[in-house]
């Protein structure tokens, strides 16, 4: 499997002064893949893109790349409301050397099926990499429907989907109807195992930062037959599943990497910190380690 089972949309880690730090992205890239990750997204929402500069995602892109040294893939964020410059940034993306594009649903705009389809169509004719698509319509405003990714799935390199709607009906009718290597990633932490169940390979995850090994445990554990395994870690860990959405992704997690000793620094603006009785709750729910 190209980008294998658990997929991390990986936070950027920022300094003191909210400038990108490149010595804590190693540092978390070494502690991803030691628990699990078999590849990460880049620039991705998780990872603050709106508010990081293309020259940003660009030197994040290069720099990763250089860090992961054959450990796991290397996926680019690089989806964006402007179908051209989303085109540009995935050719300067493939020129940094990612194995693969992330492509969110242009926001916003709230363009018809038709236009989503062409948006996505432009994208994939730009590259020779495998791209996802990526539902997340809470945050779009509008829903990639499953017909419309059906028929994208007939070009050659959008490979999968990150369906981060919530519709367990949607995924099914996408795994139905698309070729059998047409990949779908559950977008929600919370869905991984429901979504395993009906057909999905794996998630790209949030809290994969926090209990990667957990995730991957589960997700083995539901492949191998032991479905009462699976279903026990999946309740174990679904209050850390929700509590990591106690406020708007990725204030949580960074809050609660940097209670782990995984420091990661701030958010930038317009996002802001979780407060004191935010901080207190997602302490209680982290793993004991």
């Amino acid at each position: 499997m190209l980008f294998g089972r658990l997929i991390t949309a990986m936070v950027t880690p920022f300094d003191d002064n909210l400038r990108v730090d490149y010595a804590a992205v190693e540092r978390l890239l070494d502690h991803l893949f030691a628990t699990g990750t078999d590849s990460v997204v880049v620039a991705g929402t998780t990872g603050e893109s709106p508010t990081l500069s293309k020259e940003e995602k660009l030197e994040l892109f290069r720099f990763v790349v250089e860090k992961v040294r054959g450990r796991g893939k290397v996926i680019a964020g690089t989806g964006g409301n402007n179908t051209a410059e989303a085109v540009k940034l995935t050719q300067l993306a493939e020129e940094a050397g990612v194995d693969g594009i992330l492509s969110v649903v242009p926001y916003y705009n709230k363009p018809s099926q038709e236009g989503l389809y062409q948006h996505f169509r432009a994208i994939a004719e730009s590259t020779r990499l495998p791209i996802m698509l990526y539902n997340i319509p809470g945050r779009t405003g509008v829903n990639l429907s499953a017909e419309t990714v059906v028929r994208l799935s007939a070009i050659d390199n959008i490979v999968a989907v990150k369906e981060s709607s919530g519709n367990l009906s949607q995924m099914a009718t996408i795994i139905e109807q698309t070729p059998d290597d047409f990949l779908l990633y559950s977008g929600d932490d919370y869905l991984t195992l429901p979504a395993l169940a009906i057909g999905a390979v794996g998630v790209v995850s949030v809290a994969s930062h926090v209990v990667g090994r957990e995730i991957k445990e589960m997700m083995e554990a539901f492949f191998a037959g032991d479905v009462t395994h699976a279903a026990a870690l999946h309740r174990k860990l679904l209050p850390l599943f929700e509590g990591l959405f106690m406020a708007p992704n990725p204030v949580p997690v960074k809050a609660a990497l940097n209670m782990m000793g995984i420091p990661v620094g701030g958010v930038r603006l317009p996002l802001v910190p979780l407060d004191e009785n935010q901080r207190q709750a997602l302490a209680k729910l982290l793993p004991r380690r």
